[in-house]
């Protein structure tokens, strides 16, 4: 996997548009689950996908999984959730470096492209709008993992979509 800037990740996805439509792939990394969002085929609008288990002894198993998504949904590429802040060395920055390493180390993903993208309130966001449907917490946290991985690629979208240097790109 190969780290690229917000701009350049999308640059690039340009590009490989031209010749078939690649969609993007919006993940919320939590310390259990995997927040999986997509985009549509014309990279403006991001949509709930699925939440994948996460523990330290199946990151084999997690990468068979993108490496399935990668070939049925034409990815191109990753936007991480990522907590950008003050301290870097957060607790939540520390483990999704961690789990883009162990990605990494599997050796599976030696073409696919990646960007960081502010997770900053998306779980929040989705938990407030949730709170009044009283569902039970499983669901609840599913659901949020979810929606927040939508919050994340959408916000994404939303910015390299209005950005004027990509149209003449």
């Amino acid at each position: 996997m190969k780290y690229l800037k917000p701009l350049n990740l999308f640059r690039e996805l340009l590009k490989s548009n031209e010749i078939k439509k690649s969609r993007l792939l919006g993940l919320d990394v939590g310390d259990k689950y995997v927040g999986l969002a997509v985009s549509d085929v014309k990279n403006k609008i991001a949509s709930p996908l699925s939440v994948l288990p996460r523990k330290k002894t199946n990151i084999h198993l997690m990468a068979g999984d993108f490496e399935s998504l990668i070939s049925e949904l034409n990815l191109t590429g990753f936007v991480v959730g990522y907590p950008f802040d003050r301290q870097k060395s957060s607790p939540g920055a520390v483990q999704v470096k961690l789990f883009i390493d162990d990605l990494c180390k599997t050796g599976k993903f030696e073409e696919l492209k990646y960007t960081f993208w502010d997770e900053c309130f998306t779980s929040k966001n989705v938990d407030f709008l949730l709170k009044p449907l009283n569902l039970h917490p499983v669901l609840s946290k599913t659901i949020i993992d979810k929606f927040a991985a939508v919050g994340i690629l959408q916000g994404y979208l939303d910015f390299v979509n209005r950005n004027p240097c990509l149209k003449s790109a």
